[in-house]
């Protein structure tokens, strides 16, 4: 997939905002499309598929946070970006909690969420997609690299691109202790100066509700306490 192909949905409900971005993501060579209600946003997003989408807090019909949630519902593994006016640290872990990816807090300037974008779209379409087959193994989990699925007894586990990266490293390294800080650096590699400890927590946390049978009781991504997390042998 060529970044020419790529379409970016941005749903964002001011009219201002809204068509600056297009053109302004635009002009990177990606194709936008432009949805000013959550709503409209989930339903383009469930009919086209498009590959980020770039999703605000603020909308008419509703919080950008429900509509983060229901599109993880409906199934869509594409990477999400929060805009927030908040700098609250409750509405960044919120917006993580919901599914989304990533998240940047207006004011923000325009070449800081290209850099975002292409920080996503390279985690999620890019290395681990290009790959040579694979098949990796944690616990009873059997993880595809070559078609970024991950699996239990036949059934398909509905990751996101992040919770994806973060679960085929470990899977790569079992029973090797790693601390936050060594995951945002392996994980979230060349943007790691955007992440924190706080955004590996929430990660770990919805990836143990994915992959656990008893997320309160892991059995295969483990808690070394004071050091950080590994996955069982």
């Amino acid at each position: 997939m060529t970044e020419h192909a790529q379409t970016i949905l941005v749903i964002e409900d001011d009219p201002a905002v809204g068509e600056a971005l297009v053109e302004g993501i635009g002009t990177e060579g990606y194709a936008v499309h432009w949805e000013a209600t959550g709503t409209g946003g989930v339903d383009y997003a469930r009919d086209r598929s498009p590959q980020l989408i770039v999703l605000d807090v603020r909308l008419p019909d509703g919080s950008g946070f429900d509509f983060c949630r229901r599109m993880r519902q409906l199934g869509l593994r594409q990477p999400i970006l929060m805009l927030t006016v908040q700098s609250d640290e409750v509405d960044k872990v919120l917006g993580l909690e919901m599914g989304a990816d990533d998240y940047l807090t207006k004011p923000y300037h325009l070449r800081e969420l290209i850099a975002r974008i292409r920080s996503l779209l390279r985690r999620a379409y890019g290395e681990l997609s290009s790959t040579e087959a694979a098949i990796v193994y944690a616990g009873d989990l059997t993880i595809d690299r070559t078609r970024a699925t991950v699996s239990r007894d036949g059934r398909s586990l509905n990751l996101t691109p992040t919770e994806f990266r973060l679960l085929v490293f470990l899977a790569q390294h079992p029973g090797q202790v790693f601390s936050r800080a060594q995951l945002i650096e392996n994980v979230w590699g060349s943007d790691a100066e955007f992440y924190d400890d706080k955004t590996v927590s929430v990660h770990v946390r919805r990836l143990r509700e994915k992959i656990e049978t008893e997320p309160s009781d892991p059995g295969i991504l483990l808690t070394v306490p004071g050091i950080g997390y590994r996955l069982a042998t």
